[in-house]
């Protein structure tokens, strides 16, 4: 015992690293999770609880929000980002190498998607009965301007969940700004960021009405970036400060209460969604879930030995390496379960006449299937694609300087 508390408080004394945050695997694992729930609940209708000694524990608010975890992916987004330009001394990457980055992270999978479902639309007549029309749908999602028009955003046939990608690439559009502005005026940057963000959701619940179509835009998402940037830069400063048994200690505590803030901000949500006030929900609850999502981001990566592994271990570090997959996927697969009637039952609709076992097995089938095949998109596309394409660009880029070296001689 003794030699274990030697080495606990040998690691409290430790720097954290600040150039891989490892729980960001596990919050980024954890939200993902909580939106895979969420996609597969609404199909399923399977009643979450979990018993533990006897105790039965009432997940129904958490999963029948689960979406609201979006909040925390774009969070996370602008904290990876921005985390190398944060310990970065002297000039900040060119945007073009930026964009090209990206690119080849994301634009591979989103267009192999964009295929797949294609196929299936075509195959499956989906289009017979517009809107929207084929190639209003394709070009719209081709361009990532698919937000932009709700038959489009909100009646696609190519995988509703790409919005959020379509709304990552606008938000890759401005972070060299957004960057170079953290960089030399952190604080104007982050403040006004904030402003924005909040003057434009204000606004929102202002006008009232539907607001399907305005409150996942890239303005209403701006300050939620904009948080995760600054936390980035919070936390590449607390890096350097003293370490110890006590601050472990109080970050541990920190990271408990975000998440009981988390918990209770999702259940708020669900209680709006219950009374039909989803949207308006969303609005109100986004700059929360962005806040206490920081304080989580912080707190954790200081926290002590026994927070920083839960969160940040081998397996979630895996499972946080196919999230795109997962993410894409979840809510098609679910659907295409559901309709092909994989899971066998004597009920026309056993998700709506309560089939316990069906929604079991089901529930079960579902995650399963997301799993395996983000696993083999990302190891077996993603990865491969990234890899050919940057070494493609690393030859070019080599051949372009002996070229110049030539012209010199």
């Amino acid at each position: 015992m003794l030699k274990l508390l030697r080495a606990w408080n040998q690691d409290a004394k430790s720097r954290p690293d600040d150039r891989f945050v490892s729980v960001c695997d596990g919050i980024r694992v954890l939200s993902i999770f909580m939106v895979v729930w969420f996609h597969i609940w609404q199909q399923s209708w399977l009643y979450p609880y979990l018993e533990i000694f006897g105790l039965r524990l009432n997940l129904d608010p958490l999963v029948r929000s689960g979406y609201i975890h979006v909040d925390t992916m774009i969070l996370i987004s602008g904290f990876c980002l921005f985390l190398p330009y944060a310990r970065a001394e002297g000039r900040l990457q060119n945007p073009l190498t930026f964009y090209k980055k990206r690119l080849v992270r994301i634009a591979p999978s989103y267009y192999l998607t964009i295929l797949i479902m294609t196929i299936v639309a075509v195959a499956t007549n989906a289009y017979q009965y517009p809107p929207p029309t084929f190639a209003e749908d394709l070009i719209s999602h081709l361009t990532f301007t698919q937000m932009f028009r709700i038959q489009t955003y909100y009646y696609t046939h190519m995988n509703a969940a790409l919005w959020t990608i379509a709304l990552e690439m606008q938000l890759y559009l401005l972070f060299p700004l957004l960057a170079l502005g953290m960089k030399k005026f952190p604080l104007p940057t982050f403040l006004l960021g904030v402003a924005a963000g909040n003057f434009y959701r204000g606004m929102l619940l202002e006008r009232g009405g539907d607001l399907t179509m305005y409150f996942n835009q890239l303005p209403a998402y701006i300050d939620v970036f904009i948080i995760g940037m600054m936390t980035a830069w919070l936390y590449e400063k607390t890096c350097h400060w003293p370490h110890n048994a006590f601050t472990r200690i109080l970050c541990s505590v920190g990271t408990i209460a975000a998440v009981a803030v988390i918990v209770f901000i999702c259940q708020d949500q669900s209680s709006m969604g219950i009374s039909g006030r989803l949207q308006e929900g969303q609005v109100i609850h986004r700059i929360y879930m962005a806040m206490a999502g920081a304080a989580l981001l912080l707190f954790a990566g200081n926290a002590g030995w026994c927070v920083r592994h839960v969160l940040g271990n081998p397996v979630l570090h895996f499972i946080s390496g196919i999230t795109m997959h997962i993410y894409i996927w979840n809510q098609v697969i679910a659907v295409w379960i559901l309709k092909l009637r994989i899971v066998p039952s004597a009920f026309k609709d056993p998700n709506y006449e309560g089939d316990h076992l069906w929604q079991v097995r089901y529930t079960w089938l579902c995650f399963a299937v997301v799993f395996v095949m983000a696993v083999i998109l990302t190891y077996g596309f993603e990865k491969p694609v990234a890899r050919f394409l940057l070494r493609k660009r690393e030859t070019s880029k080599r051949k372009m300087g002996e070229e110049d070296q030539g012209e010199r001689h």
